[in-house]
């Protein structure tokens, strides 16, 4: 029979297999920690894992991002390429004359020298011709025309070209006792004082130098005869000549007081025709030639 302190024995163990009865050996590996909840795929792949190769490039290129000194490289290099055009064709313009043979080159510029002078000679003649036509176009023709305005005038202070204008006729009537030359000449007088600037007696041209003489029926004028009645004609200003000789004491009243009467009348147009011979100094010449 079996002591029953055996089988309640406490350090007896239950188990042969039981592990502290097994030799202590090496231990056994640790099983793999799990990856972090960051390392773990979360879901389908993001937009950006999604793009392609091509489509990351272009994203990249465009919208571009330009700097100031990639600004400045591409004006330079703008300007750069503009110069070697302008080169490239200022060369080939030339290319021409590049193979003509020294004589060739020669024969060009004496053409271009001709040519050159031909034209300097043509522009010398063309200023010489504008100059003349400036002075004396313009001024001999303006000469020419205060000359012949000139010798109208002249010609009509020395009666030898006909005159006509506005003026007066003076009519005188009477016996021939009654009109001196003197009264005659009296009124020549009074008309030039007032402005005439032609008369015309009868049909003798009245002028600086003519001259009355006789009396009564022999009464001459630069030693033509003039005979009752004596009309004049005279050019001037009506408005002038007319109170000239009707004024207090005048021609009208001193003949009237010899028994003669005198009409004025006015005229819009009076022609003075008669003429005198032109008369050639004999001694005088002019101080401008």
């Amino acid at each position: 029979m079996t002591p029953m302190s055996d089988a309640t024995n406490p350090e007896t163990p239950e188990n042969p297999d039981d592990d502290r009865s097994k030799p202590a050996g090496p231990a056994e590996p640790s099983a793999p920690e799990a990856p972090a909840a960051s390392d773990a795929p979360v879901g389908p792949d993001t937009p950006e894992q999604q793009q392609t190769g091509r489509q990351r490039l272009a994203a990249g290129l465009w919208p571009p991002r330009v700097s100031r000194a990639q600004l400045i490289v591409a004006l330079l290099l703008f300007v750069l390429g503009l110069g070697l055009a302008i080169q490239v064709r200022s060369t080939s313009d030339n290319s021409a004359l590049r193979g003509a043979r020294q004589e060739d080159l020669v024969r060009i510029l004496d053409e271009l020298d001709d040519r050159t002078q031909r034209l300097e000679d043509e522009k010398a003649r063309l200023e010489t011709q504008r100059s003349e036509l400036e002075s004396s176009s313009d001024q001999a023709e303006e000469a020419r025309k205060q000359t012949q305005e000139k010798e109208q005038q002249l010609g009509i202070l020395a009666g030898t070209v006909a005159a006509e204008g506005p003026g007066i006729t003076l009519t005188i009537r009477g016996a021939a006792a009654a009109v001196e030359s003197d009264m005659l000449l009296d009124a020549i007088q009074e008309l030039r004082a007032a402005g005439a600037e032609a008369i015309q007696v009868n049909d003798v041209r009245v002028v600086a130098d003519s001259y009355f003489s006789g009396s009564g029926a022999d009464i001459e004028i630069d030693g033509t005869k003039v005979t009752a009645p004596y009309v004049f004609k005279v050019i001037g200003k009506p408005e002038d000549l007319e109170p000239a000789l009707n004024i207090p004491g005048g021609v009208v009243q001193t003949l009237e007081k010899e028994q003669a009467t005198a009409t004025v009348a006015r005229s819009q147009k009076i022609v003075v025709d008669a003429l005198r011979p032109a008369k050639r100094p004999d001694y005088a010449q002019s101080s401008s030639q």
